[in-house]
């Protein structure tokens, strides 16, 4: 109905048909292309003789083999590339004042003593946002950075995750900077913890607290650091498909860039768990609402100008899935505006590359393997072990010989992490038993009854898997572990010369492929997401197919067995380990963000200020009065007026004279009005056609506006879901004319005319409203 009426969204959908059409008969004359090429080329070995076309092809092996060794080395070098148009983020510059906000709406965040592991809601992603703030917060030109998150009020979780704002890092007085910070907003029923898959229906509560928060905030530090001017953000980056969702929304409110980051993607999830056959579309569909969240990265992939991905991978394999993203495309289209050359409106986000950083304060010194672990283990030094981590001795406990090299698990307790495969593929592998002890480190728990049905069942079928294998004393499950005690697990297995694995079935990135990587750990990893790119640069571990529980087996046993090989992978994996950082990591995301920004129109976004003097700035624009002020001059002080005074003294004769005629309209004008009336009315019959209760309200209103406040001093402006010509067709049997109104506002806030001055559309205010609003 709606593009039937109004000409330009039936012309935007039909431009949108027309660049699918094109996009497909593109594809198809490359593929015609390419099969007349392969046709050729086999035409072509026929006719040549066997041997010169063996010295061909051998030759060309060889030249493709050398440029085959240069590449590979030259990607490995610089993992997060830059264009070579594009300008470095530099500490040198001018000073810089920027104000980011980030965005991660579900979970429990906070930034001491985070609960990992808690829930599937709680994992890597609250460890990256928070981690994230704090470097960028601690970057040279940034101001502030604001972490927005839900505020949880429910007696389930701790009281800090009530508390409305909480810093992050404090800054020194010699920073220039604010700090990071997190703002919890309050979002949806106040007393319960709502998990992300049902946290849709309060998005727009959320919207709504973060832009009054951000309004807020703009105007504090314009005061502070843009001599009064407000200090919109300089990125608002949302992270995950809820998080995204919030994002572009503000940012079409706001007119600030957008960037954001998956973390994991419903398309990749979906086909992930119809391959595992267990449950039917509908059924996932109802568990993890995942049709919902699949339409907030559509929206998320359209609003944003960049997207932030750990690996190359997740591009290609993942984004690619989406209909808001064609990576070809988006190249062609990237090179047409290099060129200059219009890309009709069309635009896709950039992909760029910028792996997680790590914060290495915590990692301590690399110390020898022995010593520590002889003094847990020996039962006669009771005195050493009051020096030694309490978590060691709480995994130790399990074990019946402490003394065989540990294989270490660490994640949350969720299903796509796949730690059933991995304690079948060590329960079935006897050797593997023999030579190492498997410790599962599956977050936080008191009572698994009362856990979510996903996290109480994989931690059910765990220790069913445990009792099937026999596997008492060679697996330790401890119940709890502190976020402080990570470090010290780490340590741990690699003093017992043991194995990092992450057997996901999809990993998006790994950051604790990096952590155990910097606590000198080789490790086995998943070969379906990000450990693929990380292993490219650590040289530390293997890859396994997360679905072949022999492959995670023979990789295992490999490790832990071959010592040669053990040694190799720790020694790459702590030489290569600075090359994820958190200020390299946020020279990089700036770098690209201050890229993107230079296509993105200026804001006009004011925050209009209480006039002090309204009749004064009633007066502005009369210059067809020729109406001019002078305040130069010299003045004399015997009696005279100064200029001050002389202004003010003219002023009032001049609103004094207009009642007098009897004219009001000739001083309150259109657009120089003392208050306005909005009429936002609707009356129609069964057939659709105006009432006259229509007609009706419009007279009454205007009537009674008039004759309290005088007609001159307000206008009247007309809001309705009609079209124009509809409206005139109303007005035409009533008493008010249209011309009467000061605006008309139609299409339900699409279209805004000025019948005083013309009846041509406002070209301003619908470029206002079509920038990023879905109609």
């Amino acid at each position: 109905m709606i593009a039937t009426r109004n000409t330009r969204e039936r012309s935007n959908r039909l431009e949108n048909m027309c660049w699918r059409i094109w996009h497909l008969a593109r594809k198809k004359k490359q593929i015609e292309w390419d099969d007349a090429r392969r046709l050729a080329k086999r035409q072509l070995e026929r006719e040549q003789g066997r041997n010169d076309a063996d010295d061909d092809l051998s030759e060309l092996s060889e030249g493709e083999k050398e440029k085959g060794e240069a590449n590979p080395s030259e990607s490995v070098r610089d993992i997060a590339r830059i264009n070579s148009d594009m300008k470095l983020w530099s500490d040198d510059e001018k000073p810089r004042q920027l104000y980011i906000v980030l965005i991660s709406m579900h979970g429990l965040v906070r930034g001491e003593n985070m609960e990992l592991g808690r829930d599937s809601d709680t994992g890597g992603q609250v460890k990256y946002v928070v981690e994230l703030a704090r470097a960028l917060a601690s970057t040279k030109g940034v101001y502030r950075v604001d972490l927005l998150t839900r505020q949880i009020t429910s007696p389930e979780v701790d009281f800090s995750y009530g508390e409305p704002i909480e810093m992050l890092s404090c800054p020194s007085d010699d920073s220039g900077s604010c700090g990071a910070y997190i703002i919890r907003i309050p979002c949806g029923p106040p007393d319960r913890y709502i998990p992300k898959e049902s946290l849709w229906p309060w998005i727009p509560e959320f919207v709504d607290g973060a832009l009054n928060h951000i309004v807020n905030m703009a105007t504090a530090l314009g005061e502070q650091v843009n001599a009064g001017r407000p200090t919109w953000p300089y990125v608002i980056h949302g992270h995950y498909a809820d998080a995204g969702e919030v994002a572009a929304l503000l940012s079409g409110a706001l007119n600030v860039p957008m960037v954001i980051t998956g973390h994991s993607l419903g398309r990749n999830k979906f086909e992930q768990l119809l391959k595992q056959g267990r449950h039917s579309k509908e059924h996932i569909n109802a568990t993890y609402k995942i049709i919902r969240r699949i339409e907030a990265e559509e929206l998320g992939l359209d609003a944003a100008e960049m997207v932030v991905t750990s690996t190359r991978q997740e591009i290609e394999e993942q984004w690619g899935l989406y209909d808001g993203f064609d990576i070809k495309l988006e190249r062609k289209l990237r090179i047409r505006r290099r060129r200059g050359v219009s890309c009709l409106g069309r635009y896709m986000p950039r992909m760029v590359v910028i792996p997680p950083g790590m914060d290495f304060s915590y990692v301590t010194a690399q110390d020898s393997l022995e010593g520590d672990l002889k003094s847990l283990i020996d039962s006669d030094r009771n005195q050493n072990k009051r020096n030694l981590p309490p978590i060691w001795s709480e995994i130790m406990r399990f074990f019946t010989n402490p003394h065989k090299p540990i294989i270490l698990a660490l994640s949350r307790p969720d299903p796509k992490k796949n730690v059933t495969t991995l304690l079948k593929a060590f329960g079935e592998c006897q050797p593997l038993r023999e030579l190492a002890n498997l410790t599962l480190i599956l977050g936080n728990r008191d009572d698994i009854g009362e856990m979510s049905d996903s996290s109480s069942s994989v931690l059910i079928n765990t220790l069913k898997l445990i009792d099937k294998y026999d596997l008492y004393g060679q697996v330790a499950y401890p119940k709890h572990h502190k976020q402080s005690d990570v470090p010290d697990i780490y340590r741990l297995a690699a003093k017992t010369k043991g194995v990092f694995i992450n057997p996901a079935l999809v990993e998006p990135f790994g950051l604790t492929l990096i952590e155990a990587a910097a606590y000198g750990l080789p490790v086995v990893a998943t070969e379906n997401g990000g450990p693929v790119d990380i292993l490219k640069v650590l040289h530390n571990g293997l890859l396994v197919d997360p679905h072949d529980q022999k492959a995670i087996a023979d990789a295992l046993l490999k490790l832990v067995a071959g010592k040669n090989l053990w040694t190799e992978c720790r020694k790459n994996g702590l030489k290569n380990i600075h090359r994820f950082s958190w200020p390299e990591h946020c020279r990089n995301y700036l770098s690209h963000i201050e890229h993107c920004r230079n296509r993105h129109p200026t804001t006009r976004l004011q925050i209009a200020p209480i006039p002090e003097e309204p009749m004064s700035e009633s007066l502005k624009g009369m210059e067809d009065l020729s109406l001019r002020f002078s305040i130069e001059g010299d003045y004399k002080l015997n009696g005279e007026l100064d200029a001050t005074n002389k202004q003010k003294k003219l002023i009032e004769a001049i609103t004094q004279m207009a009642p007098s005629n009897g004219n009001a309209r000739v001083t309150y004008t259109p657009g120089r009005r003392q208050m306005l009336f909005v009429i936002a009315t609707d009356c129609y019959s069964f057939n659709g056609q105006p009432t006259e209760t229509f007609q009706e309200i419009i007279k009454n209103v205007m009537k009674a506006g008039g004759q309290s406040l005088g007609m001159g001093r307000i206008g009247f402006v007309l809001a309705t879901s009609s079209s124009l010509q509809e409206i005139m067709e109303a007005l035409r049997c009533c008493e008010v004319k249209i011309e009467d109104f000061d605006a008309i506002i139609c299409n339900s806030g699409g279209d805004m005319y000025y019948p005083w001055r013309d009846m041509v559309v406002d070209v301003d205010y619908e470029a206002h409203v079509d920038y990023r609003w879905p109609g």
